[in-house]
């Protein structure tokens, strides 16, 4: 039964779930019903992170990387994920590599140095050396879905797929309760349900790349997902130089054609795992790959601030 004049509500709440606040916003004519389901999507945020997150002690993916035994045993959620992980590395002519974490610890991107003053520029030397511990084809899921680290890559890093996957996941759990519209926000990662109310699209402001204070622009969305990766969002300083953390493993420095990747699809895993995947290859490859599937749009802000755009990417240009 509709409950018929009963008024729409926005509730919302947010948490700190992958080292990020994360925001969950329903519209509901329920209140109690509507924080109950919001509280099981923050669960089922919180259950993939403690489950795989690399950074998490105790998740499968940590336990991996520090141990020597180099093998894990994953359910048929992990073997998915890792699925869409192995597509990403080939669809970029395997730039994309979660095995990345050598190279990132060298530049200093971890929680320990990212703010320490005296971050020193990593050397040709090291950078070679460093690469020899990087390559996902080394990592291989048997039929069992028993993963197999294969000498001399060390670790996995998840920082780049799933917290996506965590907001995808949330929204199912939202859809599931009945929610019918609903926005899920870690600012880099956004799901939503259906429309707000009166049919309205969700609006979504484009951060300017070199003054995220600033937009250049505002997409209006509706039940669709957008993963953005930016070269202001994670970056170290050293000697007064802004260094990002979207590296180019075969060079071993930061990626320097773009300042933005925005993706729009149906679900914010493929959104976030693409923003990243799109990041490290030729914008040209990327607009014709995005052009010919019917479900994926895509913005790119290239090094000069020019904006690139697939066919059907739709938004409303901020004029300065």
């Amino acid at each position: 039964m509709i409950s018929c004049g009963k008024e729409l509500e926005k509730i919302e709440e947010s948490k700190f779930l992958f080292g990020t606040y994360i925001k969950i916003i329903v519209y509901s004519d329920n209140k109690e019903k509507a924080m109950d389901s919001i509280e099981k999507a923050f669960n089922e945020i919180q259950r993939i992170d403690e489950k795989y997150n690399s950074k998490s002690e105790g998740s499968l993916i940590y336990k991996l990387n520090n141990s020597s035994n180099k093998t894990i045993k994953f359910d048929e959620e992990g073997v998915k994920l890792f699925e869409g992980v192995k597509k990403a590395y080939e669809l970029s002519g395997h730039k994309y590599d979660i095995t990345i974490a050598p190279l990132l610890e060298l530049w200093g991107f971890t929680d320990e140095t990212i703010e320490l003053p005296d971050l020193k520029l990593p050397t040709k030397e090291e950078i070679e050396f460093t690469k020899t511990f990087i390559g996902f084809d080394k990592v291989k899921i048997s039929d069992d879905g028993t993963l197999t680290m294969g000498s001399p890559v060390r670790e996995i890093d998840t920082g780049s797929f799933l917290k996506g996957y965590a907001i995808s996941r949330a929204k199912e759990v939202l859809k599931n309760e009945g929610i019918k519209s609903a926005f899920i926000t870690s600012i880099s990662s956004i799901d939503l349900i259906g429309t707000k109310p009166d049919n309205k699209p969700w609006k979504i402001g484009l951060q300017n790349p070199e003054n995220p204070a600033d937009m250049i622009g505002i997409v209006p969305l509706k039940d669709r997902a957008m993963g953005v990766s930016g070269d202001y969002q994670t970056y170290v300083e050293i000697d007064g130089e802004m260094y990002h953390h979207i590296l180019d493993k075969d060079t071993g420095y930061p990626v320097k054609d773009k300042k933005m990747v925005v993706v729009l699809c149906d679900n914010a895993f493929d959104a976030d795992l693409l923003s990243t995947t799109f990041f490290l290859m030729p914008i040209d490859e990327v607009i014709s790959y995005v052009d010919g599937r019917k479900d994926l749009d895509v913005l790119i802000v290239d090094k000069d601030m020019n904006i690139i755009t697939s066919k059907n990417f739709k938004y409303e240009e901020i004029k300065k």
